[in-house]
């Protein structure tokens, strides 16, 4: 089962059933996945995706992982 947010039925199926090796498949769910992450991130900081830098991104998974420890690891962004 995907999670929705970051990968649709629809889309799981497009990849499922697409001419790629098992290895290729992988690497197309994570990067479709990484996309919708990087999108979410960019609209939390108000700027375009071509514009993060690897700090910025390393700093929102640390604030994730923040809600986590003191949540519940129902709390937070990430659903995988």
């Amino acid at each position: 089962m995907t999670n929705e947010k970051y990968l649709t039925q629809a889309e799981a199926l497009e990849v499922e059933t697409a001419l790629l090796s098992t290895h290729e498949k992988f690497l197309a769910r994570i990067t479709i996945s990484s996309l919708r992450l990087l999108q979410q991130i960019a609209g939390e900081e108000q700027m375009k995706v071509e514009d993060l830098t690897p700090k910025q991104i390393t700093q929102w998974f640390e604030r994730d992982a923040k809600i986590k420890h003191s949540q519940g690891e129902n709390a937070g962004s990430l659903q995988w």
